[in-house]
């Protein structure tokens, strides 16, 4: 069956060879520490950005492209990070908390033409299985880088931008103060014991009087 030349040059060129490049995290950033080991568990990733094209992230010259979309190689970055630091859970039923992340930018922002600005934006839901609350925690990275004339180079500039900027969105989610905050918001004991309420003191009025006892003792 023949395909549309126009639908066929589309889906192969994100993946053609010198075109197309793979953002990763050379190095994970560790999470910071919290009071107590906790497990996280990455439900999903969304992509909300609107963008017809989420691959295409250079579009001069025939285009450059990631290899993979937006959404996985955000979940695979923060995967990475968690596990790196023995966060990261196996399934969500052992997970102390579930992050669902909401994926607004990631690639190159608009530039004056002379630079390359990386940009990756995303909202994290952190919510805790066992009280079904939860807190949204925002971060982001930037990144600038020259612009090049050749499109090697051009392609090696991009894709040390946006992986710069990829890494500086993971550190201010993962080593902020936002999710410290939220963690320490929604890490409470489910079954905690209520405080024991105090019996009601009984009114001076109803508590029987030295006399009243002595009468009673006495047959009065």
């Amino acid at each position: 069956m023949q395909q549309n030349a126009a639908t066929s040059s589309f889906l192969v060129i994100p993946f053609c060879g010198e075109k197309s490049f793979t953002v990763q995290i050379v190095e994970p950033v560790k999470p910071q520490t919290f009071s107590r080991p906790l497990k996280f568990f990455v439900v999903d990733v969304i992509d909300r950005s609107g963008n017809a094209q989420p691959m295409l992230v250079f579009k001069p010259r025939g285009g450059i492209f990631l290899d993979r979309t937006p959404s996985e190689i955000t979940r695979a970055g923060l995967e990475t990070c968690l596990k790196s630091a023995n966060m990261l859970a196996p399934d969500r039923n052992s997970a102390d908390f579930l992050l669902t992340v909401y994926l607004f930018n990631f690639g190159l922002s608009d530039s004056s033409g002379m630079d390359f600005f990386g940009k990756v934006e995303f909202a994290a839901t952190l919510k805790n299985p066992k009280t079904a609350k939860s807190q949204q925690v925002a971060a982001s990275g930037t990144s600038i880088a020259g612009i090049a004339i050749r499109k090697k180079n051009i392609q090696k500039n991009v894709q040390e931008d946006i992986e710069r900027a990829f890494a500086d969105a993971l550190r201010n989610l993962l080593r902020g103060v936002k999710l410290r905050d939220a963690v320490i918001a929604l890490d409470l004991p489910v079954d905690a014991p209520a405080t024991p309420a105090q019996a009601p003191a009984v009114p001076a009025t109803e508590k029987p009087s030295a006399t009243g006892m002595n009468d009673k003792r006495l047959g009065i």
